[in-house]
């Protein structure tokens, strides 16, 4: 059974792009949520000289997946879509990252908006080695929102 803390004992997540859950996933990196800070330097009715940080607008932000080199149709359609096709516009999609318990529930979610493909980088391929083939996509989002 599924206790309060057990995201603490493992790492469970699972990766959607748009309603397509995507295989494979080893690694999700980069989850960052981030403001502009504005500097404001005011003088008091003193005279006295202050600096102020504010908080300005969220900033957009880039995640990186590492997964296995496998045929996922709807992960692999979409990174071509980008590279190959040009189709920035088409290619924006919204992804979601979540944290799931023993039971496969939905514990914390993660959605990036308006997500598109910026680097693709293949297997390091090495004679002899045994470790799985993987590919390591870097994602750009303008915004992330969690629940």
């Amino acid at each position: 059974m599924a206790e309060n803390g057990d995201t603490f004992a493992t790492h469970r997540f699972q990766v959607e792009l748009g309603k397509a859950r995507v295989e494979s996933i080893q690694e999700v990196s980069g989850l960052v949520v981030e403001l502009d800070a504005i500097e404001v330097t005011q003088v008091t009715p003193t005279g006295e000289y202050i600096i102020r940080k504010l908080p300005g607008a969220p900033k957009g932000g880039e995640v990186t997946i590492t997964r296995g080199l496998d045929k996922s149709s709807a992960f692999t359609e979409w990174i071509k879509d980008t590279f190959e096709k040009g189709a920035i516009d088409t290619a924006r999609q919204n992804i979601s990252v979540i944290i799931v318990d023993a039971k496969n529930e939905a514990q914390r979610r993660f959605d990036l908006t308006n997500a598109w493909v910026s680097r693709w980088e293949g297997p390091t391929l090495k004679a002899g080695d045994a470790s799985p083939a993987t590919e390591k996509v870097t994602i750009v989002f303008e915004d992330i929102t969690s629940s």
